[in-house]
């Protein structure tokens, strides 16, 4: 427990000492988290002009879709603020920059992550807040105080089930150094997928979101639950499979560290 009370204060700090230097260029901290909010903001903007043309989808309105673009797209921003710095592992990699990491004290993986932050993401989370809180209202959610709660915890919840299924890919790059495009595609998958109502891809595609890539545990089942549109009580226990998926997501990371090799070896 001491020490990874000790990894959470090293990497905290790591963070704030790159957050300072970000700082440095505040102009250009700005466009990223504006280009951020940007992008994700267009995504919307299609759902938006599809919504125009199918004013239903699967049974949900334009305000409850809204609400699903903005539960998914909050988890994927706090999944990927600390892991921004992971995403460059290929780089790291190949420039020898790992080695490093390997001869400190301290855990290869929290030096990682503290390498850099992800400053786009904040534009991102601005947006998904922004869409919860104003989607919230008009689709009439009945919030209570375990309500939040559920709420709050399924978005941590979604958050560490892409972060786990990001970290587990990013240590392929241990191995076989690029892994760039399986990630590309993870990504696409969460944000493309998981932006919508499972039902309307109805089916295999259905079984396999929720089953074999639990896409649909990120925003899909817990803003169900909130919108009042599925009640079974398992859906309840979405937020916790974001925990149980983190521990084997490290140990296969832990598995690739043993086979890296530094470079020209």
């Amino acid at each position: 427990m001491a020490e990874v009370v000790r990894a959470l204060r090293l990497y905290v700090l790591l963070q704030r000492a790159s957050a300072r230097g970000a700082m440095q260029y505040r102009l250009n901290t700005a466009i990223g988290v504006l280009s951020g909010a940007i992008w994700q903001g267009t995504g919307f903007a299609f759902i938006w002009v599809v919504m125009h043309t199918f004013p239903s989808l699967a049974g949900w309105g334009l305000a409850e879709i809204a609400f699903l673009y903005g539960m998914r797209l909050t988890a994927h921003a706090l999944a990927m603020i600390p892991m921004m710095s992971v995403h460059d592992i290929h780089w790291v990699v190949r420039n020898g920059e790992f080695d490093r990491f390997l001869l400190r004290p301290l855990n290869p993986l929290v030096q990682l992550m503290g390498n850099r932050m992800g400053l786009a993401q904040f534009g991102d989370l601005l947006v998904g807040v922004a869409l919860l809180a104003v989607a919230s209202q008009n689709a009439q959610v009945d919030w209570s105080l375990s309500l939040v709660a559920f709420c709050a915890l399924a978005i941590v919840g979604g958050a560490l089930i892409e972060a786990a299924f990001f970290l587990a890919l990013c240590s392929l790059s241990l191995r076989m150094i690029d892994t760039f495009a399986l990630r590309v595609f993870l990504d696409d998958v969460f944000s493309k997928f998981g932006s919508y109502p499972m039902k309307i891809f109805g089916g295999v595609t259905e079984w396999l979101l929720t089953y074999v890539l639990p896409v649909a545990f990120v925003a899909y089942i817990p803003s169900s639950v909130v919108l009042g549109k599925l009640d079974t009580p398992w859906a309840l226990a979405a937020p916790l499979l974001g925990v149980i998926l983190v521990w084997p997501a490290y140990l296969i990371w832990r598995r690739q560290l043993t086979h890296y090799q530094s470079v020209g070896h």
